[in-house]
């Protein structure tokens, strides 16, 4: 099969703010994979956690040098292919473009979408929350504003844990919640309350009729899960706490649910194996996105039906997204009925 590894960059309309720094602009790497006159495509966009960073230029080498070996297989080759990448200590996101693209070829090959593929019924497909950053209470309601308007917005997921303390987030919560007093919210700390201001702010929110938070501790802080449970009357889900299946199981009697992120799990393979050992745990399951264009985020979808909640609204804030697929409907974000991943270019954007 034959690999082609393009770079293209996407600009968010609003720069999204968390408690480890603001994004406006992202270099995503395209990896198209060709065989028998079929193209599926896959994509990888950066991220950081802690000390697990995987930069534009960090995905975009892995892809090349590895390249050479994978031209060697078939796209049937899954087995042999996964094999290779993880004897490669492949980055989690470029093996996430690879799995992409090999499923997406799969589904062409069929002529089916993988939600068709695998069974699913795109009716169970939950309404998808849209992202508030932190912000000032008056910039986070004129946020929540554009969002109101954009959409028919059923679930709003507010990011706290702002470097300014829990008074401020406090002040941002409240003003979102009156600008959207008919909407569900739920909170994402992304890790920036210590044990003590998480325990003070899940009393508080639960006053608030706050859905649930979602990591509310640092990374590496685990180990405060287990009491931070016994305190919150709010259920909490895991993000950059949660990487692959094997960490479920370690965080299933202090957590609540789980976070699956595609760039994370290493792509869809990884992720439908998360699917299960969460539920396997009777934990709720939950997918995200980082700064993903449609391509990944219509890939996520694939599996959505089998997802409690969604945050899959990245591709909605950008000013540039060079890929058409997954189409918005009464506050869901839905797969199409095209074979494979169900993307195409956007001519807009050439």
């Amino acid at each position: 099969m034959k690999i082609l590894v393009k770079l293209f960059t996407v600009n968010k309309r609003f720069p999204l703010t968390i408690s480890r720094g603001t994004t406006a602009q992202t270099t995503n790497v395209w990896v198209q994979i060709s065989h028998d006159g079929i193209e599926g495509w896959g994509e990888a966009s950066p991220f950081g956690v802690g000390d697990r960073r995987q930069s534009t230029d960090t995905i975009k080498e892995s892809l090349l040098q590895i390249t050479p070996i994978l031209q060697a297989f078939s796209p049937w080759e899954r087995q042999q292919i996964e094999k290779v990448l993880a004897q490669k200590q492949f980055p989690s996101a470029a093996r996430a473009a690879v799995d992409m693209a090999l499923y997406d070829w799969m589904g062409k090959h069929l002529g089916l979408p993988l939600w068709q593929l695998w069974g699913l019924d795109r009716k169970a497909i939950a309404p998808t929350s849209v992202t508030i950053g932190i912000n000032s209470p008056e910039g986070a309601a004129a946020r929540t504003r554009d969002w109101l308007e954009y959409m028919d917005v059923r679930l709003l997921k507010v990011k706290l844990g702002s470097p300014a303390g829990i008074d401020a987030d406090r002040k941002m919560l409240l003003a979102v919640q009156q600008e959207a007093p008919e909407t569900e919210l739920f909170v994402d700390a992304n890790g920036g309350w210590n044990l003590a201001d998480a325990i003070a702010m899940s009393l508080w929110l639960a006053d608030l009729g706050i859905k649930y938070i979602e990591q509310p501790l640092p990374r590496g802080q685990e180990n405060n899960l287990a009491t931070l449970k016994e305190h919150s009357p709010l259920p909490i889900f895991v993000d950059e706490s949660c990487f692959t299946s094997t960490d479920i199981p370690e965080l299933a009697d202090y957590v609540d649910g789980i976070n699956i992120k595609l760039m994370k799990s290493g792509g869809l393979s990884e992720a439908m194996k998360m699917v299960h050992t969460a539920k396997a745990h009777g934990l709720k399951v939950m997918f995200g996105c980082y700064s993903d264009s449609s391509l990944a985020n219509t890939a996520a979808l694939q599996l959505a039906p089998l997802a409690d909640y969604l945050d899959l609204d990245s591709h909605l804030n950008l000013i540039d997204d060079p890929f058409m697929g997954a189409v918005v409907h009464e506050g869901r974000v839905l797969p199409n009925d095209l074979p494979g991943l169900g993307v195409k270019y956007s001519a807009s954007a050439a």
